[in-house]
């Protein structure tokens, strides 16, 4: 059973909670909260997507399978795995590899400051349903193509990609020997 999606869980630079705010406000601030990105990889390639043109930010550009939000008292790993299930179609057995911190401004009243948590999975599956509302279009990617990519392009991605990006890339060919 998922937590109310509205709502996001403030927390400190430690991860640590300090309370709930609607996730409207929350961005509207620039208020620390806790986030999710999930990166799905299969061989050499990473799963993207491009996210929706009408998202509230970031919209059109390419990001990794899902990032969100945990709602307050919900398990992080199984609202990562129930997410990304939802906005692409796609299962993993996942891993969390690292977290970090971010911050971006799209406009003087949205901001991402976000405590991410950031997981992996190796998908077997290569087939996508995209949810039209979160995602436009798909598709996977060598890493090496992705790197030139992200030097060439970089405004053609979200800002919690390219911060996270180059560590899990690293970690992925770690895991392939």
């Amino acid at each position: 059973m998922s937590a109310p999606r509205n709502q996001v869980l403030l927390v400190d630079t430690r991860d640590r909670p300090l309370g709930v705010e609607e996730k409207a406000a929350a961005h509207a601030r620039p208020m620390l909260h806790r986030a999710f990105s999930v990166f799905l990889y299969q061989g050499d390639r990473m799963f993207l997507q491009r996210r929706a043109r009408d998202k509230y930010h970031s919209g059109g550009l390419w990001s990794n399978a899902c990032c969100s939000h945990p709602g307050p008292g919900e398990e992080i790993l199984s609202a990562a795995r129930e997410r990304t299930l939802e906005e692409v179609g796609l299962e993993a057995p996942l891993e969390e590899i690292f977290q970090f911190i971010y911050y971006a401004s799209f406009a003087p009243d949205l901001y991402e400051y976000e405590y991410d948590h950031v997981f992996l999975g190796e998908c077997r599956d290569a087939a996508w349903r995209l949810d039209p509302a979160e995602a436009e279009e798909a598709r996977w990617v060598p890493l090496e193509e992705l790197e030139e990519e992200l030097v060439r392009s970089p405004r053609d991605f979200s800002a919690w990609f390219l911060a996270a990006a180059p560590r899990v890339m690293e970690e992925i060919r770690r895991r392939r020997g």
